[in-house]
């Protein structure tokens, strides 16, 4: 008798199991009303879907304070994707959603604790430009490798950024160079266009117009500006050049170049106009243009 019931208590735990992972895997074609009985029911994946539908007006009416409503209830339950959702609202904003960087860079750092490759890279930018958080390169650079680890492009290229401009690291411009290669070939349009940036300025690689035109090319033909303004301005000194080699296939990968260094004492910024390098990335990707560097002016003793 006991074993029947030993038989008949394991039979009902399989199929509860079974249930759930039904579940996990038809989420997704369940209609709004089911997903939303199953988050009110405490669901934090379901929570996760209802907010979604929310956010992006797919299979509900759009209402981002509704969204923001239901991804705290998952957030609360230690669901990093809803932490990391619901942290960029609060980070862009809404109808009936004010902007709160302070608990953005909360709800970046509860899901990049986690491992949350995107939180981790935002989490990085809250640092480095001081959002919600004090400003602290250091700290940025630490999160932006996290999530260069997990292989984010997006990331490869901040990281890339704060290398070039020796901000919380040293200034290692083939690191820079680098760390925009594999953001590039990943297909990131800012990774593409800033790899074409140093092509064109010979920063950390040997100077190959050629090669940054045709980069610029690539970021262009995936909508980004900045680039599609460099392929205008670059393309009639190529075409000039005598030395002019062939622009290489449209897909092709860049071949990785010979290093070339900087001289002692000299800054990437002296003497010479920056290319259009992005910096921000932020939500609503419109980067913001990096300002100019400042001239250094040495004090005249004599005069006071």
């Amino acid at each position: 008798m006991k074993r029947r019931w030993s038989l008949a208590l394991a039979g009902m735990s399989i199929a509860a199991f079974a249930s759930v992972s039904a579940l996990a895997q038809t989420l997704d074609t369940l209609p709004f009303n089911k997903k939303l009985a199953l988050a009110k029911a405490g669901d934090e994946e379901a929570q996760v879907a209802v907010a979604n539908a929310y956010e992006s007006g797919k299979g509900a009416k759009l209402n981002k304070a509704e969204a923001s409503k239901w991804y705290g209830r998952a957030a609360d339950q230690g669901n990093a994707e809803a932490q990391f959702k619901l942290a960029t609202l609060f980070h862009e904003g809404a109808p009936g959603l004010k902007k709160n960087p302070e608990r953005a860079a909360k709800l970046y750092a509860a899901a990049a604790k986690q491992g949350h490759v995107e939180a981790q890279n935002w989490l990085g930018y809250c640092y480095q430009h001081g959002l919600g958080v004090e400003q602290n390169d250091k700290t940025a650079v630490e999160w932006y490798q996290k999530a260069t680890d997990g292989k984010l492009a997006m990331a490869e290229n901040n990281l890339g950024l704060m290398y070039l401009g020796g901000k919380g690291v040293d200034q290692d411009y083939k690191k820079a160079f680098d760390l925009f290669e594999r953001s590039a070939n990943q297909g990131y349009d800012w990774g593409i266009n800033n790899l074409g940036g140093l092509y064109e300025k010979g920063w950390g690689t040997e100077q190959d117009m050629a090669k940054a035109l045709f980069l610029y090319r690539q970021a262009a033909a995936k909508g980004n500006d900045a680039a599609s303004k460099s392929e205008k301005r670059l393309a009639p000194l190529v075409i000039k050049s005598e030395a002019n080699p062939a622009v290489e296939p449209a897909g092709a990968a860049p071949d990785k170049p010979a290093t070339t260094t900087t001289p002692a004492g000299k800054s990437v910024t002296d003497g010479i106009t920056p290319p259009p390098l992005s910096a921000a990335n932020p939500l609503d990707a419109q980067p913001a243009t990096p300002p100019p560097p400042e001239k250094k002016v040495k004090s005249d003793s004599s005069s006071e």
